[in-house]
């Protein structure tokens, strides 16, 4: 059996471990097991197109990506002075891609409860077995922050000297035992209060979460600071200390600018005192933690859901036979119970609620925006992105073994399939996204965008039969995720231009012709009613 480098590695630290009353043999058994496992396993980020044939060293083979993230943190840490804001902004990109990889790919280690059952049997102390479950995520993040990290840190070495090189390196680990300790606490928080079913539901939800505060984050800190004389200058305000990436900036313009205002001060000390009081309270609260950790074991009963006359009423008339209704209700239930799909389609769907508001502000630049007159409410265009990805995923499952089913039921064809899923898409997901973006742009422009906003929505509705035709996805919830190759990759990424050609024939109209969106939402609606039928006859 070959042995691991990292194992010969650790073998130095053997005395630590010893001193700590660590069983250090039984430990470094119970890694190589772990560590041998992992070698079949895919990371999250790689598994869409890797083969069966493909996956050993699956994860250590996937870390040329961050390599190439890690490039773009050269500039900002190799270069300049003004480390408050370069390492702000270096930092909140190392936790946000530490942090996603933890969770997405590190969940199954932190709630393993296989420990439990296997290894509570043996003469094991619970100490050697926390230790091997910690040092198991340790090795993991330290493949992943040397191949972020690796060659930023070279380059500093040489151009900003090895007192920079070296706080990285300390704020580095503290960053990683601060976010292990977040993550741990946060589970042990959802653990406390939901069953197993809800914290892997939950999972997916703080991925989402953490997908948009990406895209929120590094515009309230770019905020943080103002061009002045073509320098950056640090404006504090009373939220800039939730701001975490901060905290660890703050150490570099201590020590190495001499900037000893109260809130560089505060700010270095909350990045040296919180990652060590996170990971002593992750430690006191993991007997806790290995309790409720038996939750995971239980599934919790589905939920019937009850429908009232109004709900019926919309879908009779939304869905004309009772195929289509039944298929309607089908998928929903998968989109809204397959976690998988959720995974993939969620953030997308954040980040098209999200990306319009920054198209705004970004391209407003220091102008002022005239509101009542403006018609910078067209990017609302951009909620359109998440259309292309969702259908191609409605012909995907992974249960799509399941789909025998079809064969053996009375169906003469599948054209009330295809339509209730689409329709199930549009009205369970994109038009709720929609609605709260149309009220938040109606609080802002006015209602004199409502023509516009009905046009949108009627457009959108055009535009996903545009794309299930060109997708050609025949039967919903049928093919293997990893059947999602580079090619149908490129024809998502080709139907986001047909959202530019339908928002400059918007703006057009709205800008030439007098009551223009009234008149073309009119034109689109019965468009729409005729394509719809002939689309699927």
């Amino acid at each position: 059996m070959t042995d691991f480098k990292t194992l010969q590695l650790l073998d130095l630290f053997r005395w630590l471990f010893v001193r700590m009353g660590i069983d250090y043999d039984l430990m470094r058994k119970i890694l190589h097991i772990k560590l041998t496992m992992d070698e079949r396993k895919v990371p999250t980020l790689f598994n869409q197109n890797k083969k069966k044939n493909d996956q050993k060293y699956g994860y250590i083979k996937s870390l040329w990506i961050y390599v190439l993230f890690g490039l773009i943190l050269i500039p900002l840490m190799g270069f300049g002075q003004n480390f408050l804001f370069q390492m702000s902004i270096a930092f909140a990109m190392i936790i946000f891609l530490i942090m996603t990889s933890l969770i997405s790919d590190f969940s199954s280690v932190l709630l393993d409860v296989r420990d439990k059952s296997i290894l509570s049997t043996k003469p094991i102390s619970a100490r050697t077995i926390n230790a091997a479950k910690f040092m198991h995520i340790f090795i993991y993040l330290f493949y992943l922050t040397i191949a972020l990290t690796g060659i930023p840190l070279l380059v500093s070495l040489f151009t900003q000297g090895i007192v920079f090189f070296l706080l990285t390196v300390l704020e580095i680990i503290l960053i990683n035992l601060f976010i292990v300790a977040i993550t741990a606490i946060l589970y042990i928080a959802i653990l406390r209060f939901f069953d197993g079913e809800k914290l892997k539901d939950m999972i997916n939800y703080v991925q989402i979460a953490l997908s948009l505060m990406l895209m929120i984050g590094y515009q309230v800190l770019i905020r943080s600071f103002e061009f002045v004389n073509l320098d950056m200058t640090v404006s504090f305000h009373w939220w800039s200390l939730f701001l975490i990436p901060m905290w660890f900036a703050a150490p570099f313009n201590l020590l190495l600018n001499g900037d000893t205002s109260l809130l560089t001060v505060l700010y270095s000390i909350f990045a040296v005192i919180i990652p060590i009081l996170s990971i002593g309270l992750y430690i006191k609260l993991i007997p806790t933690f290995e309790r409720n950790l038996q939750k995971l074991l239980s599934t919790s009963k589905s939920k019937k859901e009850k429908n009232n006359r109004l709900k019926v009423l919309l879908l009779t008339l939304l869905c004309r036979t009772h195929e289509e209704r039944a298929f309607f209700r089908f998928a929903s239930l998968m989109m809204k119970q397959e976690r998988e799909f959720k995974l993939k389609v969620y953030p997308s769907l954040g980040f098209s609620f999200i990306i319009p508001f920054i198209f705004i502000f970004t391209f407003s630049g220091s102008e002022k925006i005239d509101y009542a007159t403006s018609m910078s409410y067209l990017n609302i265009y951009f909620s359109m992105m998440i259309i292309p990805a969702a259908v191609l995923l409605l012909g995907h499952s992974a249960k799509f073994k399941a789909a025998w089913i079809y064969k053996i039921l009375p169906l003469k064809d599948y054209t009330n399939l295809q339509k209730g899923s689409l329709k199930a898409f549009l009205i369970k997901l994109y038009v709720p996204l929609f609605l709260v973006l149309s009220l938040v742009f109606s609080y802002i422009y006015g209602i004199r965008i409502i023509p516009d906003l009905l046009v949108v929505l009627v457009t959108s509705w055009l535009y996903t039969l545009f794309c299930f035709v060109t997708i050609s996805n025949k039967i919903p919830f049928t093919k293997p995720y990893d059947e999602v190759g580079d090619a149908q990759g490129w024809k998502t990424f080709l139907l986001f231009i047909p959202i530019a050609i339908l928002a400059g024939l918007h703006y057009l109209i709205a800008s030439q012709i007098a009551f223009g969106p009234t008149i073309y939402f009119i034109v689109l609606f019965f468009i729409n009613m005729l394509v719809w039928k002939l689309a699927f006859k």
